[in-house]
């Protein structure tokens, strides 16, 4: 007589929190602050730099880390690499100060702008898989990037003030959908609407 065997599956439920707030609020908050200054309203200074390695560099690193643990690739790709943007940035600005290599050219920095637009152009077509507020975010950063190569390339002061107010926004929109997400989960509702979300 043939014995059957049932197969038993056993799946283990993600309970740890999520990560994308931490990334989003490290990201926008450090926009914000940096495009503050592009538009010429304060010096660029010991707060951004300081924004820009801590809560813009490595809070994002760590939420990309996390994310990693989550299995969620496009949050581990997109908050790690924007955490090392932050740092890279940080590092252009600093290190020709310290003396650790030559200040870089406006024309290299207009190629390095122009491909972090590139990749984040790339990373927005993700986005149109996921939420309406992540696709805000992704969207006005690949315009904010080409404007900031833009003004490099040109050596236009205009253009760098339009960059200035473009990346508010586009800091505002990724706060927006940090608290958003803090906000949903906290009060167990829609709070703040962030957009229809893919189907698992």
């Amino acid at each position: 007589m043939e014995e059957k065997h049932e197969k038993i599956v056993a799946k283990i439920k993600d309970t740890t929190s999520n990560p994308a707030p931490l990334g989003l609020l490290g990201f926008g908050m450090t926009t914000v602050l940096l495009n503050i200054h592009n538009t010429g309203y304060y010096e660029l200074g010991a707060m951004i730099l300081a924004m820009g390695i801590f809560y813009g560099g490595l809070a994002q690193v760590f939420a990309g880390w996390m994310e990693w643990k989550k299995g969620n690739t496009f949050g581990t790709v997109a908050f790690s690499s924007y955490g090392l943007f932050w740092l890279s940035l940080v590092g252009l600005l600093v290190a020709p100060k310290l003396g650790m290599w030559d200040a870089t050219s406006d024309g290299l920095m207009g190629w390095y702008f122009f491909f972090w637009g590139f990749f984040t152009f790339c990373m927005f077509i993700g986005t149109l898989r996921i939420n309406r507020s992540l696709q805000v975010v992704f969207g006005t950063l690949v315009i904010l990037f080409w404007l900031l190569a833009i003004r490099d390339w040109a050596g236009s002061e205009v253009v760098g003030k339009i960059a200035g107010w473009e990346g508010i926004i586009c800091g505002l929109s990724a706060i927006y959908g940090a608290v958003a997400q803090v906000l949903n989960e906290v009060y167990d509702k829609v709070v703040l609407p962030i957009g229809p979300v893919k189907k698992k």
